[in-house]
């Protein structure tokens, strides 16, 4: 896929499914006001993509919230196994660390194959963290501070979000064509 088809599938998945069934109640407001950087990663390997992920952290902490509250760093190819992944996400959750950044940006992640431990990997409560690719989200904690204090019971979101795919089912995700 070109990077064209990459940033429109994924807006798809952001607006049908992230937004679409509020599995995010807090995307809305950010995707709305265009504040939301979505980057397509060319990078050919890990250590290509930590590059990557070093110059997104050091533009997202340069950059007003009003103009980038989060980045999404997607990666079409380089992560088919998702357990890949998974063992890159310590690394990457380093490279946090190592600028300096935690307490100020922490890193959510969302792959086409993901799988919550102890599930099926057919197990609908996996597509609560399923994307059209493998992504590094880079949230700004006191965005997440701030939203989740705006929300009165954001610990409830993850049981809503599993309610909310049970009665979808998934035959109600691929309609959602994703």
């Amino acid at each position: 896929m070109n990077e064209d088809e990459v940033l429109a599938a994924t807006r798809h998945w952001l607006e049908s499914a992230v937004i679409g069934l509020n599995l995010c109640p807090f995307a809305k407001a950010v995707y709305v006001k265009n504040q939301v950087r979505l980057v397509v990663s060319r990078a050919r390997h890990a250590d290509d993509l930590l590059e990557e992920l070093d110059r997104e952290l050091d533009l997202l902490v340069a950059t007003p919230a009003d103009e980038i509250d989060t980045t999404l760093l997607i990666h079409a190819t380089l992560f088919d196994d998702f357990l890949d992944f998974n063992d890159f996400l310590e690394v990457a959750d380093d490279v946090v660390e190592e600028h300096g950044l935690e307490g100020v940006i922490q890193l959510a992640s969302f792959h086409p194959k993901f799988q919550f431990d102890g599930t099926e990997p057919d197990d609908i409560s996996n597509y609560t963290n399923r994307a059209p690719f493998a992504m590094l989200h880079l949230l700004r904690e006191d965005s997440v501070e701030r939203a989740v204090a705006a929300f009165p019971e954001a610990e409830a979101i993850f049981e809503e979000n599993i309610k909310t795919l049970e009665k979808l089912g998934h035959a109600g995700w691929e309609k959602l064509g994703l």
